[in-house]
């Protein structure tokens, strides 16, 4: 079952909107998408709308007018001021609410009622201290997977449901190669719009602390992830979506940009892919001058009865 896993990485999230669109021309079609983060927001968007230019052309509208709205402030340490104070600022969640149902992310639609494709969201229960993998069952409610998937504090604090404290996906699995495994996935391609240069390595202070800390953390588990889908046998093609200069998590005015920018990357690896393909093939063909030799014997073997 052909996968797309998309990671999260907050406005960097546009390299994939570029990225799928050139996996989607070239003949890539998944049968499931994984996502963490605004890596689930695409996915959800992709699945509601289709997997296919239509759907891309959405996906394109939802990320130019998040450029425009400026979905989540710079106002960092405002913001993070507030959570130490317990002082929660519902404006960012209800701002990313009224986003998504604005571009057709009805707050009724529940993953059962996806009918092209299987869409998994991945969050986080703090409570727990493990991944949670909402699409799993049908009745899950694709609205309150995203909101939970994509609870990035500062700008938007965990949400509690019931026993669970749900925040970022990010947390467990930036980029869901695992939970892909264990929905059936025989064959991934990871889009990974991580960048651990995203700070700087002049960056100071305790917000740039932070941010390194989880880019590095994101990186580590990453790398058993893919180890792990080696290790059963499933092929990992990780695109790694990273532009020439850095671009914080929270700065979407680069949109536009990124999503040119991943189309091109994904072209240029997908070349690749292809061109190894055909290498391989050539190794398993024989040569015009062996298959010559092979049908003499064969001739010669009939003869010979």
């Amino acid at each position: 079952m052909l996968t797309f896993v998309l990671g999260g990485g907050g406005a960097r999230g546009a390299f994939q909107v570029g990225a799928v669109q050139a996996l989607i021309e070239a003949g890539y079609r998944p049968q499931l998408l994984v996502g963490t983060s605004v890596g689930a927001l695409n996915a959800a968007f992709l699945a509601v709308h289709g997997v296919d230019a239509d759907g891309i052309a959405a996906l394109r509208r939802a990320w130019q007018s998040a450029a425009q709205e400026d979905l989540l402030a710079a106002r960092r340490a405002w913001l993070a001021a507030q959570a130490l104070l317990q002082r929660e600022d519902r404006r960012y969640y209800e701002r990313m609410r009224q986003f998504c149902i604005h571009h057709g992310l009805s707050p009724d639609l529940h993953f059962g009622q996806i009918a092209q494709v299987r869409l998994i969201v991945v969050a986080t229960d703090l409570n727990h201290g493990q991944p949670v993998l909402f699409g799993a069952s049908p009745f899950d409610n694709v609205l309150d997977a995203l909101l939970a998937s994509a609870a990035l504090p500062p700008w938007i604090l965990p949400i509690e449901a019931g026993e669970r404290l749900l925040t970022d996906g990010g947390f467990v699995s930036n980029l869901p190669i695992e939970p892909a495994l264990r929905q059936g996935a025989s064959e991934i391609i990871a889009l990974d719009v991580s960048d651990m240069h995203s700070a700087g390595p002049e960056a100071r202070g305790a917000i740039a602390l932070f941010v390194k800390a989880a880019v590095t953390a994101s990186a580590r588990q990453r790398d058993l992830e893919m180890a792990l889908a080696a290790a059963r046998g499933v092929p990992v093609r990780h695109l790694e979506l990273v532009g020439e200069r850095p671009t914080a998590a929270w700065d979407f005015s680069h949109a536009a940009a990124q999503m040119d920018e991943g189309y091109a990357i994904a072209q240029q690896a997908i070349a690749g892919w292809r061109q190894e393909e055909e290498q391989a093939r050539s190794r398993q063909t024989p040569s015009p001058l062996l298959q010559q030799l092979q049908q003499w014997l064969k001739v010669a073997a009939r003869r010979g009865r």
